[in-house]
């Protein structure tokens, strides 16, 4: 007798899950851009970083200078504070320099006090004494970013600083000024998919687009995000948040890696 025909196989209940499409550099959606940070760039400054996002490179110089500004002093604390410029050709074309026109563009102010204010979160002022530190962040080429790679190269630059400042005797070495490291990375939407650290070609084209500051604790600092076309949810918001997470962490094992490469004399 000849055994029946095998049926159709039977198919899971579980249905499979497709893998998000690669985005057009490559990545996986929660994957960084190569990032590099390259310490002692400079030769004068105290502290200095040349911090590489892909194709965003900026330079972040730390001045260690004593005193204060007038409204603080008296107080025992010290002053942690942020400069960020571009070049005129970081960009695609020549933007006009802001001191020939004569005044600081609003996104410019934007981005210096957020650096300061990133800075300052894991600072123990009064662990630095009646001292200033001036981060001067200056973008040599922008591929989207900028913020965030300046905040995570600043952050290296402040640390060689104060470790100068050690060496010198002006802060006494039982004196931590500081408190944890702090990173920060970009994420969005595109095209309907959640990514990690975006290039100029997918911020300019993303659905919602957010900056975060998180310490190398895992603690926000900061978390800035706009719907560009259409509103988010709270679970895609939730999404983003844990990919910038994941994004901050390794950032904080790059600028670990980076200090472990021995100090300057």
């Amino acid at each position: 007798m000849t055994p029946p025909a095998p049926g159709p196989a039977p198919t899971s209940a579980t249905p499979t899950t497709a893998p998000a499409p690669a985005r057009a550099d490559g990545r996986r959606p929660d994957e960084l851009r190569p990032v590099t940070i390259t310490r002692n760039w400079l030769t004068s400054a105290e502290g200095s970083v040349l911090v590489e996002f892909g194709g965003t490179r900026v330079l972040c110089a730390a001045s260690f200078t004593e005193g204060v500004p007038r409204w603080k002093k008296g107080s025992g604390q010290g002053w942690v504070t942020a400069e960020y410029a571009m070049l005129p050709r970081a960009t695609n074309t020549r933007s006009e320099r802001e001191s020939v026109k004569g005044r600081i563009g609003g996104r410019t102010h934007e981005i210096s006090r957020l650096i300061g204010r990133s800075l300052r979160a894991v600072t123990d002022v009064a662990a630095l004494g009646e001292n200033t530190i001036v981060l001067d962040c200056d973008v040599l080429q922008a591929d989207g970013g900028t913020r965030t790679a300046a905040i995570t190269g600043a952050w290296v630059a402040l640390a060689d600083a104060v470790a100068w400042a050690v060496r010198q005797g002006i802060v006494a070495p039982e004196r931590r000024v500081l408190r944890d490291s702090v990173a920060a990375v970009s994420v969005g939407i595109v095209d309907g998919v959640p990514v990690l650290d975006l290039p100029y070609v997918e911020d300019v084209r993303a659905e919602t687009d957010m900056n975060v500051v998180v310490t190398g604790g895992g603690q926000f600092v900061e978390v800035q995000g706009t719907a560009e076309q259409a509103p988010f949810d709270r679970a895609e918001l939730d999404v983003l948040l844990d990919l910038a997470l994941g994004g901050a962490a390794r950032l904080a094992e790059i600028q670990r890696a980076a200090l472990a490469e021995g100090s300057p004399a």
